[in-house]
């Protein structure tokens, strides 16, 4: 039978839920009857389980994704005179945490192909006062690691890599996060592997690193009352990773769900004769990518982002504002002009649904969609 489609929304967990919800409710439960809720075996089990996916050495829960970027910097002791070198153009928490902790991100522009940073870029803001890169694998796909690796060592910096939109993403073979000095992953709800409120993870090749990183987490003691250094409260619950335990089992098959979803709006764009008119997300040869989103860019995304949501197709902008033009790093002294392609980039890109519950007839109505906007944009004259 058919199927009819009148909305397509951006994400359904619902629909994600549904198939697994027995086996969350008994693994909540399990933690509400043992009432250890602040770390305990949950916490331990899936740092085991993750840091053996992710093939790391350590892997340590956290409370969030920003709080994994925000440990990771106060664990490598950057603060105040260091500069960091960062993207212009991701989520905001990966330059605000560099602010937070007293240093100063340097602020550097993409590659228009990938949305990634430009490690040319990076390689030219080095100065005597860097002390790390902070790539992002940004919307699923990792960052050009070689060239960054090559610009570290070179000049003895640390990599703090933003993996927080790239659980399952790898680089040559090898996963994200445990490329660099240390890796931060983010378990927001929509993210691919989701908690049922905010977590975060930290990883790492350093075994003294992690056992830093997991006394930073709970106030820098060592053991309890007994503190080494500052630290912050950056725990896991031990509900969210119960939680996480059981999603994670399903992380491999929902990633070659949303692999194929995005080879099929391929498919569907190049059908519908919008190949060439939509711009389509690409895949670099050695980079695997797990599509926490599909972007799409056009010159007209604003009037198409309006004709998408008047047919009930769930849309957003990732990121309509690059950090260099943010108020609050107005100090920074940056104008625009300054990043031209991520601010093109800011202007022009469009995340369509691409969760793996999505079906065709989804994805037919969305391509449908667009192409209805474009000649209708063709009639007029635009």
């Amino acid at each position: 039978m058919t199927q009819t489609i009148s909305a397509v929304p951006l994400l359904d967990l619902r629909a994600q839920y549904a198939p697994i919800r027995e086996e969350i409710l008994a693994a909540v439960t399990a933690v509400c009857d043992s009432q250890r809720f602040i770390g305990g075996p949950e916490v331990d089990a899936l740092e085991r389980e993750l840091a053996a996916m992710l093939r790391v050495t350590a892997a340590v829960g956290v409370s969030s994704g920003t709080d994994a970027l925000l440990a990771a910097l106060m664990s490598l002791n950057i603060g105040a005179g260091d500069e960091v070198i960062t993207t212009t153009y991701s989520f905001f928490a990966t330059a605000g945490t560099i602010w937070r902790v007293g240093a100063r991100p340097v602020l550097v522009d993409i590659d228009p192909a990938t949305y990634n940073i430009d490690p040319a870029a990076v390689a030219a803001a080095v100065t005597p006062r860097t002390r790390a890169i902070l790539p992002v694998h940004l919307y699923g796909q990792s960052a050009d690691m070689d060239s960054i690796l090559d610009v570290a060592g070179r000049h003895g910096l640390a990599i703090v890599e933003d993996a927080a939109q790239a659980i399952g993403a790898t680089y040559k073979g090898r996963p994200v996060g445990g490329i660099g000095t240390i890796g931060c992953f983010s378990f927001f709800p929509s993210k691919n592997l989701g908690a049922f409120g905010d977590g975060g993870l930290i990883t790492t090749m350093d075994e003294a690193l992690a056992s830093r990183l997991r006394q930073m987490r709970n106030h820098g003691a060592e053991p309890k009352y007994f503190h080494k250094f500052v630290g912050g409260n950056f725990r896991l619950d031990a509900l969210q990773a119960a939680v996480l335990r059981v999603k994670a089992k399903h992380l491999a098959r929902w990633t070659e769900a949303r692999r194929a979803n995005a080879a099929r709006y391929h498919a569907l764009f190049r059908d519908a004769g919008l190949a060439d008119i939509v711009g389509l997300p690409i895949e670099v040869p050695g980079r695997l990518h797990i599509y926490n989103q599909f972007i799409v860019r056009v010159p007209d995304r604003d009037r198409l982002r309006a004709h998408l949501e008047t047919r009930r197709v769930g849309v957003e902008i990732y990121y309509p504002v690059p950090f260099h033009l943010q108020e609050c790093f107005a100090s920074l002294g940056h104008r625009e002009g300054d990043f031209p392609r991520a601010e093109q980039a800011a202007r022009e890109t469009l995340a369509l649904p691409i969760y793996g519950e999505l079906t065709e007839a989804h994805q037919r109505y969305v391509v449908d969609a667009i192409g209805e906007f474009i000649e209708r944009s063709r009639a007029a004259g635009g």
